[in-house]
Parts: C-alpha cells; sequence; structure tokens
C-alpha cells in the first residue's frame, strides 16, 4: 500500500455532542476549538460533511425540557447563517459531499428519556417524539438508554441482564416502517439482544447500528461491542461507529484505536465500519481520572480522522479507507431513507 498520505477525504460522524454544549454552557459558541472537539470551524477543517448531533439526556425529571433545548438549538443552527446544513433527505445528503467549506448535519436521540419522562404516559412521549421530528424534519436514530437503566430497558453501565420492558417493545412497534435506526451504543448485552429478538419475532423493518462503540475483545469494556452482537449488526447491514474516548479505545495506548479499526475489518466488519468520535465538552468533569479525556492524537476533528486513515493506509486499500471515512454511512442512510 502507499506511503503517500491519503487525499483529504470526506468524513461522515455518526456522533458528537454539540448540542449538549451549546445548550448547558455558559458562553458557549459553536466556533471554540479550545472547548470541543467537534467545533463547527473543526469540523470543516477535517472535511466532515455530515455530523450527526446528539439530542442527550440523563434518564431523570425535567429530562423532556434538556432535550427540547438541543431540538431547539438545532434548529437555530440549521437556520442560521453559518456553513451548517441540515441533512433530511438522500439528495441533500449527496449534495454535502460536493458542497466545499459546509458541512451536513442530522439529529439522533441519545436516550428515549429524552422524549418520555419515567412516570408519564408512553403516548405522550410519541407525541413529542414527532414535535422532535417535526422540529428537526428527520431523527437518524433513537438509543433506548443512556449508561442506566430507565423504563424501555437496561443501559450499558446497569445489570447486564437487565433487558428490554414492555414500554421498550411498545416503542419498537411503533418505530416499525419509520426509517429511523436503533442505536445500540447505551444499551445493557441483554437489552441490545432482546431488541433484536423482538424486530425478528414481530418482522419489523427496523435498521440497527452501533452509533459510538468499540469492540470488546481490543479494550474489555461495557460500552464497547461483543463479538456476538457485533456479528448481528453486520448481519443486518448495520453501522459501527467508532469511539474515540480513551476509556473505550485503551487508557495507556493511543493506537489501540488503529486496533479496534483493525479487528472489524479482520471481523468481518468492512462494509459496517465508520466513525462515531463521540467529541463532547468536558471542561467541567468532577472525576480527575478520566483527564485526559482523547489521546493526543484524536482530541479534533481538524486533525483526528486525517491522522487515522494516514495510519491505515499501508494496511488498506483507497476503497476501504473510503468505506470507513463515508461510504459505508452514506450508503447505510441512503438505503433506510429511501
Amino acid at each position: 500500500m502507499s506511503t503517500t498520505p491519503v487525499a483529504r477525504l470526506p468524513i461522515f460522524d455518526m456522533h458528537c455532542d454539540l448540542l449538549v454544549y451549546l445548550t448547558d454552557v455558559p458562553n458557549s459558541e459553536m466556533n471554540k476549538v479550545e472547548e470541543i472537539g467537534c467545533a463547527v470551524p473543526s469540523l470543516v477543517e477535517g472535511n466532515v460533511k455530515l455530523q450527526v448531533m446528539a439530542i442527550y439526556s440523563a434518564t431523570g425529571a425535567g429530562s423532556t425540557d434538556y432535550a427540547a433545548l438541543q431540538r431547539d438549538m438545532f434548529r437555530q443552527l440549521a437556520d442560521g447563517d453559518n456553513c451548517l446544513t441540515a441533512v433530511t433527505d438522500v439528495p441533500q445528503l449527496q449534495q454535502v459531499l460536493q458542497t466545499p467549506g459546509g458541512t451536513g448535519m442530522v439529529a439522533a436521540i441519545e436516550n428515549a428519556a429524552g422524549f418520555c419522562e419515567e412516570n408519564e404516559p408512553l403516548e405522550n412521549g410519541f407525541k413529542r417524539l414527532e414535535k422532535m421530528i417535526e422540529v428537526c424534519e428527520r431523527i437518524l436514530y433513537i438509543s433506548f438508554t443512556h449508561h442506566t437503566a430507565n423504563r424501555f430497558g437496561g443501559g450499558n453501565s446497569s445489570d447486564p441482564t437487565h433487558g428490554i420492558t414492555t414500554d421498550g417493545r411498545l416503542l419498537l412497534d411503533y418505530l416499525h416502517g419509520r426509517r429511523i435506526a436503533v442505536d445500540l451504543s447505551h444499551t445493557s448485552d441483554a437489552l441490545a439482544f432482546d431488541i433484536l429478538d423482538h424486530i425478528d419475532i414481530e418482522k419489523l423493518d427496523i435498521p440497527v447500528m452501533a452509533s459510538h462503540s468499540n469492540f470488546r475483545p481490543v479494550w474489555k469494556h461495557e460500552r464497547n461491542l461483543p463479538d456476538e452482537l457485533t456479528q448481528e449488526i453486520i448481519r443486518r447491514k448495520g453501522l459501527i461507529g467508532i469511539n474515540f474516548l480513551r476509556k473505550f479505545v485503551n487508557t495507556d495506548d493511543p493506537d489501540a484505536l488503529l486496533h479496534h479499526i483493525q479487528y472489524g475489518f479482520d471481523h468481518g466488519a468492512e462494509d459496517a465500519l465508520c466513525f462515531g468520535a463521540d467529541y463532547f465538552y468536558f471542561a467541567d468533569e468532577q472525576d480527575l481520572s478520566r483527564f485526559p479525556f482523547y489521546h493526543q492524537a484524536h482530541q479534533q476533528a481538524n486533525s483526528s480522522y486525517t491522522y487515522i486513515l494516514n495510519r491505515l493506509q499501508q494496511q488498506y486499500s483507497k476503497e476501504q479507507l473510503q468505506k470507513l471515512a463515508f461510504s459505508n454511512a452514506q450508503r447505510f442512510i441512503e438505503r433506510i431513507w429511501s
């Protein structure tokens, strides 16, 4: 393979928390590259042509109000005089690839608590979800949980045997045919397999993905995918977004991020791999053991993707690197939106 630096490929990234930063941090600005790795200038410089903007809420009282602020921030960014463009259909997706100096964006929901509180009628949550779709025009995926359990099932840091609930099954039934993927990045293992089982038993039309997860055999962490789940996502023509967070890569070895990608290629995920960097604001974090949140080479969108692709070019072809950079994600989105 060539040792010449790869041409600057377009990047599709499946997860960041820019909306949380902009709605939650005092004096935040979308251009503050010193405060968040996915600040807009970094996205543009890194040739990120599609950035999925997560609407995140912790499970608990007020979760839906918190998510509504991010929903409205997405709309504000989409309507603003900036280089961000809301992408809501296949022609727009194809157009952003050809537009120099701009970044497309699409909303996603990280934790269904963002549209449904724990102790309200589920029907209220569905109405709120419809409002989110209306305001954002498109929701790419929904994560049922975050790290804790909620009314829909178990989170990745809760009891690993805590699976799906009745409300979780009803949410899946609701999503049938709506062209919204279910994201497995924050589920317990039991919830992930229960979701897949219910989709199969009821013959539901729901795509699946893991928007920002790595591989558990490479680094043992409950946020990373076990082999059985990896193979199910591959079999269902889903996506696996490689996460840049040091905690999920390897706390000591920056090159382990390359090992996660290599593991995916070696285990049948060539057509599923993409990026899900998971950039977020962390300056107010109280747990000092989590610092640094990213290894130095992975800290900023303006350079991290190119660095990774250049490191991989001696092992993989241009076509394989294109799949990782954008074309796997592009193909997945075009398929579920068509």
